[in-house]
């Protein structure tokens, strides 16, 4: 199930919160396990025992890990490492054996399919297990807050990644409110109509001219296939955030941003301290800064800095091009803590550029499994093997400018900021605000009826 549907929507969410808002206050736990552990297994609901495996084992593990962890550290960490070692098993196991298998030369597993969001929910339990270690956070003394964490349906299939620390309060105690809900159901509609209205037909215009360009390759045709795949995995994936967020909010949860506009980062250190926050963040507190972080000698940091992007490409996929993706990114942040960055800091436009071109391509990267194609797509990015435009390709340059207006106009906070200013000139941008969100959720609406099933990108991950 996934939220840009018509079932999700009018049946999964209203029931939902019907019986959320009808339950007294300390069973609402109760009923976010049990109707997130509903959601997971609609389509896939073998794995749903998986998924209690991984809950159950992390929970047994912690209260060992809090027993010894003042007494006995050495107890302790291998109270961690069992944790962490159950559930990574399960993440390396159905993400990456055959991966390795294929790549070795032994037998692949045929019908091993990859249960939706494990790397998501596998890396909130182990950030609990890593905290309750380190004693930044409470032992979870009772199993159905803490399964509520885990499973919680807004952030279980593709994040933001939310520690324990950020939501063990408010999984105790929380208040919803009028407010609160009527936000997360504005930040849940501008989501949907991100990922709907401009993320799809992005992913849309993306496939056409990729599919051209295997016929009559052209400079200009690359160039749009980069630009509307780079629009389509922003408003895909930040809208999937956008709807996690309000839907929290809706049920009086609080989770952390993920995205940061980082369309208008003018570096490539500044885009990932924008994209995917959650993520960037898991990484820094638990590999990066473990291994020394920038504490150690230059070499020494570049070192780690290569392991924490190996992991974050390998992260992102069991294929050759994600661990290309991660080193490619991983080649500029060097160059950048180097020397680029201070250059780039005296010419800002250039910079954006420049920011703007690297990103691009590592989407290509990032979009095309096939090695080979990769390579076709930079040499006709430059013009190599391939014409600079032709008629077609022209027709639907001009056709598309207007969308990739709205598109570029919508990276950046200009239209959160003319909102603001409005609402700060006159009280009539508020008294309209719900309608305004009303209409945007009958277009939603309608492009649902109208389209076929369309999941999150990063589902797959």
């Amino acid at each position: 199930m996934v939220f840009s549907s018509l079932i999700f929507i009018f049946a999964y969410l209203a029931v939902t919160l019907a019986v959320y808002y009808i339950t007294p206050l300390k069973w609402r736990n109760l009923v976010l396990f049990v109707v997130s552990l509903a959601f997971y297994g609609w389509g896939e609901p073998t794995y749903i025992l998986l998924m209690l495996v991984s809950i159950v084992s992390a929970y047994a593990f912690g209260f060992g890990i809090e027993r010894f962890r003042e007494k006995n550290k050495k107890a302790a960490k291998l109270m961690l490492a069992a944790s962490v070692t159950v559930n990574l098993s399960f993440l390396l196991f159905f993400k990456y054996y055959n991966f390795f298998a294929e790549n070795i030369g032994f037998s692949v597993i045929e019908d091993l399919t990859l249960p939706v969001g494990i790397s998501f929910y596998t890396f909130q339990i182990m950030s609990y297990s890593i905290d309750l270690y380190r004693g930044e956070v409470p032992l979870a003394k009772r199993f159905v807050p803490f399964g509520t964490y885990v499973t919680l349906f807004p952030q279980l299939i593709a994040g933001p990644i939310v520690r324990y620390k950020d939501v063990c309060d408010q999984l105790e105690e929380r208040k919803e409110t009028v407010s609160k809900f009527a936000l997360g159901v504005n930040r849940f509609v501008t989501g949907l109509a991100k990922k709907l209205i401009l993320g799809d037909t992005a992913a849309a215009a993306a496939e056409y001219l990729e599919t051209a360009s295997e016929f009559s390759p052209t400079v200009v045709g690359t160039w749009l296939v980069m630009l509307f795949y780079t629009f389509h995995i922003y408003f895909d994936f930040s809208g999937y955030s956008d709807m996690a967020i309000g839907l929290g909010r809706m049920l009086g949860f609080e989770f952390v941003e993920n995205f940061n506009y980082p369309y208008i980062a003018k570096s490539i250190t500044d885009f990932w301290r924008r994209w995917h926050i959650t993520l960037s963040t898991w990484f820094r507190e638990y590999i990066y800064i473990p291994l020394g972080g920038n504490r150690v000698g230059k070499l020494r940091g570049f070192l780690n800095l290569a392991t924490v992007w190996f992991l974050t490409g390998f992260w992102h996929g069991a294929d050759w091009n994600y661990i290309i993706w991660g080193v490619y990114f991983w080649v500029f942040l060097v160059i950048e803590k180097a020397f680029l960055g201070k250059l780039l800091q005296k010419v800002p436009p250039l910079a954006h550029f420049y920011s703007l071109i690297i990103v691009g391509f590592g989407w290509m990267i990032f979009f095309h499994t096939d090695l080979s194609v990769i390579f076709e797509s930079a040499k006709h990015l430059v013009g190599v093997g391939a014409e600079f435009a032709n008629a077609s390709v022209g027709y639907e340059l001009l056709k598309l400018l207007p969308f990739i207006a709205v598109c570029a106009i919508g990276c950046t906070p200009a239209p959160k900021l003319l909102v603001q200013k409005l609402s700060a000139k006159t009280k009539a941008v508020k008294a309209v605000s719900p309608f305004v969100t009303a209409l945007l959720l009958l277009v939603c609406i309608a492009y649902m009826v109208d389209n076929t099933f369309s999941p999150f990108l990063y589902y797959i991950f």
